[in-house]
């Protein structure tokens, strides 16, 4: 199986001297293609920042990010153009807000980052992307005109218009109800199964995470445990006793 994102060796601090914090002491992970993995820990745990930097958000100190899903590419060394055309071409991005524009319709608020690259989506890509995401018959809606659950669905086909290598989901159903995000959980895991597309989300969530088919457990900036057979009660059970595993110096 290939991978969408390998992660070797990465180490990422901030700050300096006695004060700094380590956010990743030399955490190495890989992601297979067509798989929903979710990563949790406790608050400073490293998970964002891992997130962040596998996304090339952000830069580690140390190690190697490779993203596959085409012709893989180290992105440690990219120039901030080139991670900048890379993310718009082959990363996928769903956060805890929305950031729709209020004034765009739905097929609008999808296209628009294509369109600020300068690249034409056409008509029958922004349905499809709509219509993957369920909102067949939405794509003229304003955000005020759609529900919360709704709304994360347009970000979600935002995300999916380009065909991403990988989607990198942050806190995505934070900002929702309980059954409202259970829905976009469900369609996360559909699009995963049915799609073949890669999830990489970080949650805070035992009911969320046990939607992956995977999850990855960081402690202290390293990691601290895996679960293949996630269920809530197994995954808070986890979280109550993370260690993090030793990584030589």
């Amino acid at each position: 199986m290939t991978n969408a994102v390998r992660l070797t060796g990465l180490r990422k601090t901030y700050g300096s001297g006695e004060s700094a914090v380590h956010a990743l002491a030399g955490v190495s992970l890989s992601f297979a293609s067509g798989g929903f993995t979710a990563v949790m820990g406790p608050s400073g745990s490293g998970k964002s920042t891992l997130l962040q930097c596998a996304a090339g958000l952000d830069r580690p100190d140390a190690g190697s990010v490779l993203l596959g899903g085409g012709p893989p590419v180290e992105l440690t060394g990219l120039s901030e153009k080139r991670l900048t055309t890379l993310r718009r071409e082959r990363i996928g991005f769903v956060f805890q807000s929305f950031n729709l524009l209020p004034t765009l319709t739905a097929e609008q608020n999808v296209s628009l980052p294509a369109r600020l690259a300068g690249r034409r989506v056409s008509r029958k890509a922004l349905r499809q992307a709509l219509s993957e995401v369920g909102l067949d018959g939405r794509g003229g809606h304003r955000p005020h005109e759609m529900s919360g659950g709704q709304q994360q669905r347009v970000a979600l086909a935002r995300a999916l218009v380009t065909r991403p290598a990988v989607l990198f989901a942050d806190e995505p159903t934070g900002a929702l109800d309980t059954e409202t995000g259970a829905q976009v959980l469900r369609l996360l895991r559909g699009l995963v199964d049915g799609h073949g597309l890669t999830v990489i989300m970080v949650t805070h969530d035992p009911v969320a995470a046990s939607y992956a088919h995977r999850v990855v457990y960081l402690a202290d900036g390293r990691v601290a445990g895996e679960d293949h057979e996630p269920t809530p009660s197994r995954v808070a059970a986890a979280l109550a006793d993370l260690r993090p595993v030793a990584v030589a110096a």
